[in-house]
């Protein structure tokens, strides 16, 4: 059974209901205890976000980031579970990462996927192959904005504490799914926190 069929036969999911692409959500994935865990770890090492391409803009991703260690039970019990859930195999998984964002931040529109013509193609898919499903949760429910916007297909997701989004990065014949750019908007008021789970083609080194 493939990822997306599998989602469909899960009790209490949700799928945007396009053409364009296989976009699912699903409340409650994590526990209040679960998300204020993640949370802390976040703040303890948070740094600014990097962009493999910010397209000359240098405000284009402004919130801050936190990998989280392959060592750390926590983030090992996650790691399974996001995988468990999919139906993915763990070993394609990149290191879970979380964000931060404060009033004002934000991640402007963009694809999770590499443009294969792009600058940065070769060295970050090479080894692994092309990011195929994303998994993003949401850890809190910020005071006010925040939402992502999925603009293609004109789909706004608000932020909600352990609500999961997941979707496929690419069409049937393998390549880029240009309606699944997305954009994190800025934050209103308060903080918004999330953590994502690229997976890939081939397995990520350890």
């Amino acid at each position: 059974m493939d990822i997306a069929s599998r989602l469909m036969a899960t009790a209490g999911i949700q799928k945007v209901p396009s053409p364009k692409l296989d976009l699912f959500m699903f409340k409650r994935f994590l526990s209040p205890e679960e998300c204020g865990a993640l949370i802390e770890r976040i703040d303890a090492s948070r740094r600014p976000s990097t962009v493999s391409d910010d397209m000359g803009d240098k405000y284009f991703r402004t919130s801050e980031t936190c990998d989280l260690s392959w060592s750390d039970p926590v983030a090992v019990a996650l790691d399974e579970k996001i995988a468990n859930f999919l139906g993915m195999d763990p070993a394609l998984g990149e290191p879970l990462q979380g964000q931060r964002y404060a009033v004002g931040q934000e991640f402007k529109a963009h694809t999770d996927y590499f443009e294969v013509n792009g600058p940065d193609f070769v060295k970050y898919c090479t080894e692994t192959g092309q990011r195929t499903w994303t998994a993003m949760i949401y850890l809190n429910t910020p005071e006010a904005g925040g939402a992502t916007r999925f603009k293609v297909i004109d789909k706004i997701v608000q932020p909600e504490a352990g609500k999961l989004l997941a979707w496929n990065n690419q069409r049937p014949d393998g390549s880029g799914n240009a309606a699944t750019l997305h954009h994190a908007m800025k934050v209103r008021a308060g903080f918004k926190y999330v953590i994502t789970k690229w997976y890939r083609e081939r397995p990520w080194p350890r």
